[in-house]
């Protein structure tokens, strides 16, 4: 145990140290115009420092604002882009625009990814957006590059989406602005690889073309591009298998748009007597 003059001894040592650090600190100061600029460029380089540090955090914590903010003005944009299109083939087709958040035949509700499965072969996702905001089962969930999933069950709040990254989804797509149309379909592999089935083996196309949704469906507006071809093979030796790389990565999804084919209910009726009649 140390004795009193012991610890008497060590704090008079302490004192006189920081005492003659204090001394030495100030004759570097006023010592000369070197020493000064040198401690300044010191002392302003702690202080960018430490407040370059807290304004990344600032920002880091006030991203998700702005991405929703984002998502938002990307939804608005993509509306009016697809009113504008309507609006050009009004009087060929007929379209009807009406009210906030349709263009066209279609009604659109943006949307978040609250929850998502990657890693099994029927993935599945979950949005934000119940039978509250309108949404109803078969709707479909797109952005503006590419076809994510269909709705398949409405809570008040929520939806359980089927993902395109699995095995039973499938989407009518096209080659180009006119070329041949198939199912495309997740690899089962990647996040951003399809393939593009059924492609008649006449069929002129070349890697880099553009593949979009076709519009023969009840569920996605047409002209949504998709991916883009990288390759193929032929299939039996009479169709191709086109592979695509997706425009959108499926696994990376925040925000979506749930759209929804106003006709639907007159459209599925004839589609079933279709079917109906081919079993026959």
């Amino acid at each position: 145990m140390l004795k009193k003059s012991s610890i008497v001894s060590i704090i008079l040592t302490a004192a006189i140290f920081i005492l003659l650090e204090v001394a030495a600190l100030s004759m570097v100061i006023h010592g000369g115009e070197l020493q000064n600029i040198w401690i300044s460029r010191f002392s302003h380089s702690v202080m960018n420092t430490l407040w370059g540090s807290s304004e990344s955090v600032r920002d880091y914590f006030s991203l998700k604002g702005q991405n929703e903010d984002l998502a938002r003005e990307n939804y608005r944009l993509n509306l009016q882009v697809t009113r504008l299109r309507q609006a050009l083939g009004q009087e060929e087709d007929g379209y009807d625009i009406v009210g906030e958040g349709y263009a066209g035949e279609f009604r659109f509700i943006p949307a978040s990814v609250v929850k998502m499965s990657r890693n099994k072969q029927h993935n599945y996702l979950i949005v934000n957006k119940g039978y509250e905001d309108g949404v109803r089962p078969q709707s479909g969930l797109i952005t503006s590059r590419g076809a994510i999933g269909i709705v398949e069950a409405v809570e008040k709040h929520y939806s359980y989406c089927i993902s395109f990254m699995n095995s039973t989804f499938n989407v009518s797509s096209r080659i180009g602005s006119q070329g041949a149309v198939g199912p495309l379909s997740w690899d089962g592999h990647s996040s951003n690889k399809a393939i593009l089935h059924e492609i008649p083996l006449q069929t002129i196309f070349s890697q880099g073309d553009t593949v979009f949704t076709s519009g023969y469906s009840s569920i996605f507006p047409p002209d949504i591009p998709l991916g883009v071809i990288t390759g193929s093979s032929i299939q039996d030796g009479t169709m191709y298998d086109i592979y695509v790389t997706l425009l959108e990565d499926q696994a990376a999804l925040r925000y979506v748009t749930i759209v929804d084919h106003t006709g639907r209910d007159e459209i599925i009726p004839l589609e079933q007597m279709e079917e109906e009649g081919d079993e026959e």
